[in-house]
């Protein structure tokens, strides 16, 4: 059974950058889609980013984080990762990594509904 398991969230000054991992075990990551979504105090948890099975396959982005964000994955490291630039406040939350099967090599799933595998998520202050 696929876990995931994220790291890098940290408190980081407005401006700032980070990078999110979000580390597979249990099963070969390239049969799955990833999503990262992320959940703030007191708000529903929202959608941040999307990618199909493989790297150079399809990407997706929220709109509040389109060129500020990139998404990206290296399967033979059973790696996807979250890279955050120019961060603000309203990026203050929890970030999870979620995982489903799917048989499409460019598959984008958007739904958090259909996700089979979360992680327990990291968080992400942006604050001065």
């Amino acid at each position: 059974q696929l876990q995931l398991v994220e790291s890098g969230g940290d408190l980081v000054q407005p401006g700032g950058s980070l990078t999110l991992s979000c580390a597979a075990s249990g099963s070969a990551l390239d049969a799955y889609a990833i999503g990262w979504f992320r959940q703030a105090p007191g708000k529903e948890r929202e959608g941040v980013s999307w990618i199909s099975r493989y790297s150079g396959g399809s990407i997706k982005y929220a709109d509040f984080v389109k060129g500020r964000f990139t998404i990206s994955r290296d399967n033979a490291k059973n790696m996807v990762y979250l890279q955050m630039n120019s961060l603000t406040p309203e990026d203050t939350a929890v970030y999870s990594c979620a995982a489903v099967a799917t048989s499409g090599r460019y598959t984008i799933i958007m739904d958090p509904a259909l996700f089979d595998y979360w992680g327990q998520g990291t968080q992400v202050t942006v604050s001065s």
